[in-house]
């Protein structure tokens, strides 16, 4: 605005000195129209009409020339400032057209920030569903583990209780054995028994013929080849309620063979009596049953191959 109101006095002064240059340019050359050679020598005669010629003619080209300067001036000046106008317009209109980009860009930008949290949120809740879900397998496969397992230990006792009263019905149907003068009996395994005879020998006998016996089962037995005996006679007042040998293993006497045969025999559902080292009629159909189960010659008593399919020798 300052520049307009400056251009605008400059104009008005070059204006007023061109009103006022004329006239007297006029009534110096005025004349001149229709005698101009006679008016210059007018003046010449007049002494110095000349001179004031020559000085008003360079002063109205002077004025021309400034005139035309401050025209060219306030035109440069004009077209700078309309070329700044256009300039700052053309800023302001691009800062107008960048507002709604630059809007739009933030609106994406928020847009694909919401998409980018949501999915990361629809990530983590996937993951934590997933996490849950594992861990619900887990807790299902183990506690279907424990069943599967307290079904199987279930069963197994109620199979082992099932076959223990079976094999200790089949024990007390049994036939018990006590005469081995058969032919099955003549084996390697089982001549001890083929070959058995009760013999009657007071104690003295028994010292000098077997530097080994015991007292067990409530009766005195003598060792020998691998075999104990009862020593029938040794003591008037014993009784044998087994009278036969008994397989040795271990160098133990025969009452505690006696206790881990009953022990062996009640692991394997066969002895449901108390194991207290007397081989009695219930044992006895308890060793004839597991030895007809296992393909075993039935002594029904305690011979090698029996302690060995027991797995105590």
């Amino acid at each position: 605005m300052k520049r307009i109101v400056f251009l605008t006095c400059i104009g008005s002064i070059a204006l007023a000195l061109t009103a006022w240059g004329a006239p007297r340019g006029k009534t110096a050359h005025g004349p001149a129209r229709g005698g101009g050679a006679r008016s210059a020598h007018v003046v010449s005669a007049r002494g110095g009409g000349h001179t004031a010629s020559m000085r008003t003619a360079r002063n109205v080209s002077a004025a021309r020339s400034h005139q035309h300067a401050i025209a060219a001036t306030s035109r440069a000046r004009s077209s700078s400032f309309a070329r700044a106008r256009m300039s700052r317009s053309s800023r302001m209109e691009a800062a107008r057209a960048r507002k709604p980009r630059t809007a739009n860009a933030r609106t994406a930008a928020v847009a694909r920030n919401r998409a980018a949290v949501g999915r990361e949120r629809s990530l983590a809740r996937a993951n934590a569903q997933r996490v849950n879900r594992n861990e619900a397998a887990k807790i299902r496969n183990a506690d279907n583990a424990r069943i599967a397992r307290n079904n199987r230990a279930l069963n197994r006792q109620r199979n082992l209780t099932m076959a223990r009263n079976v094999a200790v019905n089949r024990a007390a149907n049994a036939r018990v054995v006590n005469n081995w003068r058969n032919p099955r009996f003549r084996g390697s395994n089982y001549a001890a028994f083929y070959n058995y005879n009760r013999q009657w020998h007071d104690r003295g006998w028994w010292r000098n013929q077997h530097s080994r016996i015991v007292f067990g089962l409530g009766a005195w037995w003598y060792w020998n080849a691998g075999y104990w005996y009862p020593a029938w006679g040794y003591d008037s007042n014993a009784y044998y309620p087994y009278d036969g040998p008994i397989y040795g293993y271990g160098d133990l006497a025969p009452d505690r063979i006696i206790v881990n045969v009953q022990v062996a025999l009640q692991r394997d559902g066969y002895y449901a009596g108390p194991t207290d080292g007397m081989l009695g009629s219930q044992t006895r159909e308890a060793l004839a049953a597991f030895q007809a189960d296992h393909g075993l010659t039935v002594t029904s008593a305690v011979d090698g191959p029996t302690l060995q399919t027991l797995g105590l020798a």
